[in-house]
């Protein structure tokens, strides 16, 4: 199996997940926060449900400069817009790696802010890195899902809420 049909396949499965999750975030608790050092509920919902995305800037960027492109967390009100956004992006790199070929993902990629360089790595690797990225916050957004008494979805089998 090539690596693009691997990582259409794990995608696949993770946005099930993924979406559930998603699907749980409550529209009155929006400003919520864990912790005065923690994102609010809603930015945290709206990373998880962007991250789809950077696996599209694989296949259509060389490099994402915040100098030049300050990063913008997205626009959502209410939980259909979440879920619309976490589609939408979901469908955007559904598509790249159905239509991209194995050689595309062999060129470097670079994250940074001007001079600064956050990391450099093949597109390959930032396939790996955006999709371990949405399985690290969509665990964060559990536990905050936990902390207000939402019950959790399954992951890899039954939640404890599912038992």
């Amino acid at each position: 199996m090539s690596t693009l049909k691997e990582f259409l396949k794990e995608l696949d499965e993770e946005s099930v997940v993924t979406r559930k999750m998603l699907e749980r975030v409550p529209d009155d608790k929006l400003d919520w926060q864990p912790h005065v050092k923690s994102m609010k509920i809603k930015d945290l919902a709206g990373h998880v449900a962007e991250l789809t995305g950077w696996m599209s800037l694989a296949f259509v960027s060389e490099e994402m400069d915040f100098a030049t492109h300050p990063y913008s967390p997205p626009v959502w009100n209410n939980n259909g817009e979440l879920i619309a956004l976490f589609e939408k992006e979901l469908a955007g790199a559904r598509e790249h790696l159905m239509t991209a070929k194995e050689e595309d993902l062999d060129p470097q990629w670079t994250l940074r802010n001007g001079d600064a360089i956050y990391m450099s790595i093949t597109k390959r690797e930032l396939v790996r890195h955006s999709m371990s990225q949405i399985i690290h916050h969509r665990a964060q957004l559990g536990v905050y899902l936990r902390l207000l008494d939402i019950p959790i979805p399954g992951s890899y089998g039954p939640s404890a809420d599912e038992q």
